[in-house]
């Protein structure tokens, strides 16, 4: 009956788009693949493709069956992942999204002191994640998401790890540099830097900007926190960050943050995971690490 050949199949032809193309993927001949998916639709009862010429669609049943591979095959490639991982001596992997752009600084000094104390965990830091993370969670390909916006959903857990205050940063020779805080309206004639996140994401803009009705002079998107810091420091414009970034940053550039509106604009760093894998130990330790106070870090991770 149904085995996991078979979802495997029905994934790579949604992928690749053909069954030829599938075969090639999957190592198979194209005939192999088709009397494979031809016997089960036998046994099952019901077509999984509708054939159109050349092109397949999947029919009601097709699709019950894409959900599934797509939720399935995620964990069976997991589980054989730890299963080898056990097999070599190594107690797992912990796989790290970053759905925080200015947050890899921050998580460079858990991962330091992490590695020492779990030498038989593997750590992998996938950024290609970032605003798409909990699709990822869901999908087994990671175990914790970094993320500023948590999402709570049936079967995930949201942990905040630490506070901190979102700030416009400017130059020292900036006009703002000695102001106790900024006004919405002081940002209309200036070049906003941004990473490239949609709008209604930037806290500078869905808490401060937005409702005022005001819009910058020009939005400006740089992918890399230093680039950012060193355009304003020259005077190419002005952009958002977390306080305790900035503080670290001026210690070499003349940069100074500046609050955000007379309340200052409040923000916490969450650490997500599947309910279900909260129980590993190193996983656990992880969070826990991560809730501390680091040594060394200035203001991090307060306001």
């Amino acid at each position: 009956m149904l085995e996991r050949v078979h979802l495997s199949i029905i994934r790579e032809v949604e992928l690749q788009g053909s069954l030829t193309a599938a075969a090639s993927v999957l190592c198979v001949t194209q005939s192999a693949l088709s009397h494979s998916m031809k016997k089960l639709e036998q046994q099952l009862g019901t077509d999984i493709w509708l054939r159109e010429g050349r092109s397949l669609r999947l029919t009601q049943a097709g699709q019950y069956l894409l959900a599934v591979a797509q939720r399935v095959l995620p964990q069976l490639d997991l589980a054989e992942q730890r299963l080898r991982q056990f097999a070599r001596g190594e107690r797992g992997a912990l796989r790290i999204g970053m759905e925080c752009h200015p947050c890899y600084q921050w998580l460079l000094k858990i991962v330091a002191p992490y590695l020492a104390a779990w030498p038989d965990v593997e750590v992998d830091v996938k950024q290609k994640f970032q605003f798409g993370g909990l699709g990822a969670l869901f999908g087994y390909e990671i175990d914790l998401l970094v993320t500023p916006d948590p999402l709570f959903k049936p079967g995930l857990e949201f942990v905040p790890v630490f506070d901190y205050e979102q700030v416009l940063v400017v130059p020292g020779a900036h006009a703002l540099a000695g102001a106790d805080y900024a006004e919405p309206a002081q940002l209309a004639t200036e070049v906003l830097i941004t990473y490239p996140v949609p709008t209604d994401r930037l806290d500078i803009y869905s808490q401060f900007l937005t409702p005022a009705g005001i819009t910058p002079r020009r939005q400006k998107v740089i992918e890399t926190t230093d680039i950012m810091m060193q355009m304003v420091a020259s005077g190419r414009g002005v952009a958002a960050l977390p306080r305790w970034l900035v503080q670290e940053y001026a210690h070499r550039l003349d940069v100074v943050p500046v609050r955000l509106g007379p309340g200052g604009i409040a923000k916490q760093i969450f650490l997500g995971a599947r309910e279900a894998d909260l129980q590993a130990d190193y996983l656990q330790a992880f969070i826990a690490l991560a809730r501390q106070p680091l040594a060394g870090a200035g203001d991090l991770p307060g306001l």
